[in-house]
């Protein structure tokens, strides 16, 4: 991987124009050992001549990880009819000697870099390691679409890929899909079915659908502040708050139930706060405070 300093030094060939007698050596064949991005333009398409340059600066920033060719569907009719090209701009990424992505028309920047960064990301092991951390960063910023594919794209290439896997289910949650997250955690490969990523998916479903039931944070809140020992106004504010996005208020919540009354409703406080922690990445900080103090509180 470059570092910050580092200045990618593409090859010259990064960026070429091809015809029908060299499509199969610069697409098919190169696309084995390298993934190969195709712009299907003209010279009288406007949006063409906008897309084409921020196309080829993104594939330049990718460091030489793939290659870009344009092909002129007016003087190659023949390729673009076999690929079924129907509008222009159309661009696909080619990987293993196959079209595995691709989009119509003009897209913004960010969209255009996101793809080319998924399509880089497909040569090899390492490339698989780089997707998959491209797409948690997706995930994490709200681009739910945008990791979905790249998820998807690393499975294609690696189908028991857990934490692939986990980051498809996960962005079904993250859209309000719990249905199809379900679904789709239910259809996993029997070798990664209890993997710990997988785990995690099945413990944030769950935390999801109590979100989805929770009730007025500030009604509960004001419960809990009249009534101290009222565990099920507490136990809810807790489920509300995780449905606010703070997880620590949550687990503060959940471990004070514990605190005054381990054994309320056969312990569901311990059983709720090790949801919470299979949900989070194990060593995120929420975790490893949570279960410190819980142990204090058991071996007290």
């Amino acid at each position: 991987m470059l570092g910050l300093t580092d200045t990618p030094q593409p090859p010259t060939d990064l960026i070429k124009d091809v015809t029908e007698a060299t499509f199969m050596a610069d697409v098919i064949e190169a696309s084995k050992t390298i993934p190969v991005i195709v712009d299907f333009w003209a010279t009288w398409c406007g949006p063409c001549k906008t897309l084409g340059p921020m196309l080829e600066a993104a594939v330049k920033g990718a460091g030489g990880k793939v290659r870009m060719v344009k092909v002129d569907v007016d003087k190659n009719q023949r390729i673009a009819a076999q690929l079924q090209i129907q509008s222009i701009p159309t661009v696909y990424a080619f990987w293993q000697g196959q079209p595995v992505d691709g989009f119509q028309g003009a897209v913004p920047g960010s969209e255009l870099k996101a793809f080319v960064d998924r399509t880089a990301a497909l040569a090899g092991d390492g490339g698989l390691a780089e997707a998959l951390e491209a797409a948690e960063a997706m995930l994490a910023e709200g681009a739910v679409v945008d990791a979905a594919e790249t998820f998807a794209a690393i499975l294609g290439e690696e189908p028991e890929n857990a934490q692939a896997y986990s980051g498809l289910v996960r962005t079904h949650i993250a859209a309000g899909s719990l249905d199809q997250a379900e679904a789709f955690l239910a259809a996993a490969p029997a070798a990664i079915a209890k993997a710990k990523e997988l785990d995690a998916a099945r413990a944030q479903i769950e935390l999801a659908k109590q979100a989805a039931n929770a009730g007025p944070e500030a009604d509960l809140r004001a419960l809990v502040t009249a009534d101290p020992a009222n565990h099920q106004a507490r136990f809810d504010l807790a489920a509300a708050l995780l449905a606010a996005g703070k997880p620590q208020e949550a687990v503060d919540e959940l471990l004070e139930i514990f605190r005054r009354d381990r054994e309320w409703n056969h312990g569901a406080a311990k059983t709720q706060l090790f949801t919470i922690f299979d949900a989070l990445k194990p060593q995120d900080p929420i975790v490893l405070n949570g279960r410190r103090r819980l142990s204090s509180m058991i071996f007290a």
